[in-house]
């Protein structure tokens, strides 16, 4: 077993821990070499959940932001459901989803959800009414306006609300790896917990913490491809 079996481990230690996690050959027991193995389930649930939550909460933020009956219909069951904690559903996806990957992957829906689609409402509502006067003199129109003035014009409002909810997204891959997956970051972090070896539950959240920040710059360089027009977008 590992020295991690002190209370606060040390820098070194926690090197050591990192190096075996990587490469193994420091302790060669369940965890060594296993990085990739870890990294790669926890990704896929990550962006399995936030994928799904981009592609329901923009085209409906885009909908409720552009129709006020629409708004008025759902903004009571949004502002309901909002408040509660992520975590407070972790029983219920169990319930519904059962233990394993699925729960994962709807608990990250559910937290990159809220993020993705107020930002959406807030980008279409704030844009300037002048815009769509323009544009109807111009003869656009239904989709078309939508298409060239909305949908530009809420763009960066919609990219805040993609980082914002990318960002939750790896914040409750923990939670959702508690739901008894195998593998995963999150289910590392427990693993350490459990066989009270700190140094591993501190691997897992540096290697979280590596992983959220380079796929956090990746998305800030598409949105500063993407939205290179606009006055307000470097990340």
């Amino acid at each position: 077993m590992a020295s991690g079996t002190k209370l606060v481990p040390t820098p070194y230690m926690v090197a050591l821990m990192m190096k075996d996690f990587a490469f193994g050959g420091v302790y060669d027991d369940a965890f060594s070499g296993t990085i990739l193995t870890h990294l790669f389930a926890s990704m896929q649930r990550v962006y399995g959940g936030f994928f799904l939550a981009a592609a329901i909460g923009i085209p409906l933020g885009l909908l409720i932001g552009k129709m006020p009956f629409l708004r008025a219909l759902l903004d009571p069951t949004l502002s309901l459901l909002r408040p509660i904690p992520v975590t407070a559903w972790l029983p219920l996806s169990m319930v519904f989803f059962g233990l394993g990957p699925r729960s994962a992957v709807f608990l990250v829906f559910l937290g990159a959800f809220y993020p993705i689609l107020l930002n959406t409402i807030f980008g279409v509502r704030s844009v300037d009414g002048k815009l769509f006067e323009a544009a109807a003199m111009l003869g656009c129109d239904g989709s078309r306006m939508f298409r060239e003035v909305v949908l530009p014009a809420a763009l960066p409002a919609i990219f805040n609300g993609l980082r914002l909810g990318h960002g939750f997204a790896w914040i409750l891959i923990v939670v959702g790896e508690m739901t008894g997956v195998p593998t995963g970051l999150g289910s590392v972090i427990m693993d350490g917990r459990t066989l009270s070896r700190p140094d591993l539950v501190i691997t897992g959240m540096i290697v979280i913490g590596v992983a959220g920040f380079l796929c956090d710059r990746i998305i800030v360089a598409i949105n500063n491809r993407v939205l290179r027009w606009s006055p307000q977008h470097h990340g």
